[in-house]
């Protein structure tokens, strides 16, 4: 039976990310507000909020508890959190009549904007950096995040300012940041599998608190972005 690593990691480190993790709630919650503000869907925000706070909670009870202390296959961090979550963005939220209120009043642009809270990559550098994530995985995946996210400034930019070439460069953008997550997502459960397989390192401290944050509330949420600045690119090129 294999459980987790407790890999030494800097105090500094974890409070570091403490600080840094509510800002992707922030900026969703925010956004939300934004879009929703003196419309028929005023208080979605307030919900919004509420679910985030239960969700973190969630995530934290269940963390606590060692409910993601064995390493599995699939992990499960992924089968409590990242799956139950991937099913309310996509077949609750997202067919729900205030996902379609807000896609078709929102600009590209600020769609495109959510996409800088993925600096958030750099923790999986850091990880790296102190021996509690596979190297070669970790600057891929964290790269790729920080990429993503300072490349969404200059997509907006060029949107801003209607550049000939401002449409091509967003699906461009919008695939590369979809091949960066579901490359973060396949590598980190072959990882684990090899871990399980082989003893080799895996992604075991994406499975402890606060860093179970990531799986939990990331792929599901990045995946839903992309996706829907899929759609509002279609919806633009019909009207």
């Amino acid at each position: 039976m294999n459980y987790l690593i407790q890999y030494p990691l800097p105090e500094w480190l974890s409070i570091a990310f403490l600080i840094a993790i509510p800002f992707p709630f922030i900026i969703v919650g925010l956004f939300v507000r934004k879009e929703t503000l003196n419309t028929p869907y005023n208080k979605a925000f307030q919900k919004l909020i509420l679910f985030f706070v239960l969700y973190l909670s969630y995530i934290a009870f269940a963390s606590f508890n060692g409910f993601f202390n064995q390493v599995s296959f699939p992990p499960k961090v992924v089968l409590l959190c990242t799956l139950p979550f991937a099913l309310i963005l996509f077949l609750l939220f997202g067919k729900s009549k205030i996902y379609k209120f807000i896609l078709e009043k929102v600009s590209l642009e600020n769609l495109i904007r959510l996409h800088i809270f993925r600096l958030i990559g750099v923790f999986f550098v850091l990880l790296a950096l102190f021996d509690s994530l596979p190297k070669t995985f970790a600057f891929i995946a964290g790269t790729g995040d920080i990429l993503t996210a300072i490349g969404s400034i200059f997509v907006v930019k060029a949107i801003k300012d209607n550049k000939t070439y401002a449409k091509t460069l967003c699906k461009i953008w919008n695939i590369f940041g979809t091949i960066d997550i579901l490359f973060t997502i396949i590598a980190a459960n072959v990882l684990t599998k090899l871990s399980i397989n082989t003893g080799s390192m895996g992604v075991d401290t994406l499975g402890i608190f606060p860093y179970c944050i990531i799986p939990a509330f990331a792929p599901p949420m990045i995946l839903f972005l992309h996706w829907s600045i899929y759609k509002k690119m279609k919806f633009s090129e019909r009207n």
